[in-house]
């Protein structure tokens, strides 16, 4: 039987360094190297080397570095270089269908083919030239027809990436390209020297890029302050501080009977809307959100000594405002025949411990305490009460405001030892 034709595989790029060429590509790696221990930012180091490459003579007219991220908004940033500003112009790619779409029709899905194509054992970068102009011309993507539109004579793309499982497209890489006005393109030294640096620019960016991503993973999942603490090194099981907080605690009424008779899919974008609408007015106003509980969202607005009586404000303006989006959208689902849900949300001020709570290998960075229990206790008087904000008295006292909140009287908590003053928050005042 004849031996069966060995699959396709990337070969590395040949590293030279006889000749000036050769002295630019140490000089550059030498640097690349250097910038990537320092963790610099990715836009800075992108910028620094299109300026090395300049200085190097390669003419460049524009350049291009863009990156998957993993991250619940933005599937990939890019970076763009241009000539004629001499810096570089950060963007951010949304995700969704048609940035899978950008990306598949880019020099970048020929690329990543290719590095699927060549196996795992194959190094991870592959990379194509066009030529935009002249009689030799190929624009065969999008992209090429706007740059040669625009005056590129000269096309260059690579694409880099790191060893994810399964489908290398789908893992965190770089993708660079570099075109050029000057008639006759890109130098043959020019070429080797772009594929000589580009990888180790690569591991350098992306060194960056994963600590950008573990930060923004962790502020996604545990909150914008927990997400930080936690990245900075506050990872010690029981480690926690005392803090004085505005606690916001809301729940969906019904929700059980409304998960009952709704299909799966339909309850989690419920989940969601109702979710983000509670959520939108607490960022500009210093609220966080510490976790989602089934239904149910826990948020906190710290203060310091001194900030009581606005963050007490601020809190009252989110919570309104909460509502009154709420109802926008309730219209909105109404009008698509889908069912209005209520939230019932109470307020409370008091002081928990913040920090680390769980098991060994599971930990959880949260807030405990009485106060904690007593704001839940309190959200469960909305619907007796027929008010859809309760205030406790602590919060009251502390904010002043004698507009907006209306007493309701005593009232007792379930686990509470004494009865509680309680005050709804009229909605229509202010």
């Amino acid at each position: 039987m004849p031996d069966m034709p060995a699959p396709p595989r990337l070969r590395l790029h040949a590293l030279r360094f006889d000749g000036a060429v050769g002295v630019k590509i140490i000089e550059m790696l030498v640097w690349v190297v250097g910038e990537g221990l320092k963790g610099v930012a990715a836009a800075e180091l992108f910028d620094g080397l299109c300026r090395r490459l300049v200085e190097a003579r390669v003419p460049l007219w524009r350049a291009f570095a863009g990156m998957r991220t993993l991250h619940p908004q933005w599937a990939g940033y890019g970076y763009t270089w241009r000539r004629d500003i001499e810096a570089v112009e950060p963007s951010q790619f949304a995700r969704g269908a048609e940035y899978e779409e950008l990306v598949l029709e880019s020099p970048f899905g020929l690329l990543g083919q290719q590095i699927r194509e060549a196996g795992a054992e194959a190094t991870p970068w592959a990379s194509l030239r066009r030529r935009l102009a002249g009689p030799g011309a190929q624009r065969d993507f999008p992209i090429l027809e706007r740059l040669a539109a625009a005056g590129a004579s000269d096309y260059f793309a690579e694409s880099v990436q790191f060893g994810a499982e399964g489908d290398p497209s789908r893992g965190v890489g770089v993708g660079y390209s570099f075109a050029t006005d000057r008639p006759e393109g890109f130098g043959d030294d020019d070429i080797r020297l772009l594929q000589s640096v580009l990888p180790a620019a690569a591991l350098a960016m992306m060194g960056h890029a994963a600590h950008m991503i573990a930060g923004g993973l962790l502020e996604a999942y545990l909150g914008a302050d927990a997400g930080r603490r936690v990245h900075s090194g506050a990872v010690e099981r029981g480690s926690v501080e005392s803090i004085r907080a505005v606690l916001w605690y809301a729940d969906i009424r019904g929700f059980t009977a409304i998960a009952d008779r709704s299909p799966g899919p339909l309850v989690v974008e419920l989940l969601d809307e109702v979710f983000e609408t509670l959520a939108a007015p607490l960022r500009p106003r210093g609220g966080e959100i510490l976790k989602f509980l089934g239904d149910g969202v826990l948020a906190s607005f710290p203060f310091a000594a001194g900030e009581e009586k606005e963050t007490c404000a601020r809190a009252l303006d989110a919570a309104a405002e909460a509502m009154r989006a709420l109802d926008r959208l309730n219209t909105a689902r109404q009008a698509k025949m889908k069912p209005a849900v209520a939230v019932d949300l109470a307020l409370h001020l008091g002081e928990v411990l913040y920090g680390n709570v769980g098991a060994v290998g599971r930990l959880d960075f949260t807030v405990i305490g009485p106060a904690v229990n007593e704001v839940a206790r309190l959200e469960a008087l909305c619907e007796p009460l027929g008010a859809p904000v309760v205030v406790s008295a602590e919060l009251a006292a502390a904010c002043g405001d004698r507009v907006r909140l209306k007493p309701l009287g005593r009232h007792p908590l379930r686990g509470v030892r004494r009865e509680r003053e309680v005050f709804a928050l009229d909605l229509d005042a202010g």
